[in-house]
């Protein structure tokens, strides 16, 4: 009589490996709806949604929410990452530092209305968030300084002919005039349409550097 169990082994294994994968795979698809489902609410103005409105969205129970994250703030930066996943192409300027001053303030503005408006309210809940989770505020301490070297790649032309401390001056101004913040102070605050937003953007950043530039050659 055989005592072989090396293929009723194998078989049992496979099938212990294959429910493993089963597993894993419903967990990552229930992890994506919870985030998505946040992402909605966020993008439906809902920055602080509740716990059971997330999981009513996403079809699970508000009990089985975070089987699949630490807590509420594991939760928020799983959606502010998928979002920031979402728009990466987006953060691309498509423009020589060689072009005309015009040419390049408009690429810088084209790409900054379209960023940030992709962004939405993600972008809010990132910065009510910011003060509370480190890593958040790495994140975005890391975006905000990949944006300012675009600027100061794009306008190099203009900053290297002044001094270096009017070129540092010029370089964060532009660089908070073309923030997300100020995006949202002229879209909410004053009422702008995005066009309108652009259109302010691009005359103050030309002025700017064709004065600081004038005022240093003077």
């Amino acid at each position: 009589m055989s005592t072989d169990l090396g293929p009723t082994a194998t078989a049992v294994e496979g099938d212990s490996d294959e429910a493993e994968d089963g597993r894993r795979a419903r967990r990552d698809r229930n992890r994506v709806a919870v985030v998505d489902s946040l992402l909605a609410l966020y993008a439906e103005g809902d920055l602080n949604p509740s716990t059971d409105a997330i999981a009513l969205r996403a079809g699970l129970s508000p009990r089985s929410l975070f089987r699949y994250f630490d807590d509420a703030d594991d939760l928020s930066r799983a959606a502010i990452a998928r979002q920031h996943g979402r728009i990466q192409p987006l953060l691309r300027v498509e423009c020589s530092p060689e072009a005309a001053l015009a040419t390049r303030v408009k690429a810088l503005v084209d790409q900054r209305t379209r960023l940030f408006e992709a962004m939405g309210n993600v972008g809010r809940v990132a910065r009510l968030r910011e003060p509370f989770q480190p890593l958040v505020a790495a994140e975005l301490a890391e975006t905000r300084a990949y944006l300012r070297k675009q600027i100061k790649r794009l306008m190099a032309r203009e900053l290297n002919a002044m001094t270096s401390r009017d070129a540092a001056n010029a370089l964060a101004a532009i660089d908070v005039l073309c923030s997300f913040e100020a995006f949202h102070l002229l879209r909410d605050d004053q009422g702008r349409t995005r066009a309108s937003t652009a259109a302010v953007w691009t005359h103050a950043v030309v002025c700017l550097l064709k004065a600081s530039v004038q005022i240093h050659v003077v």
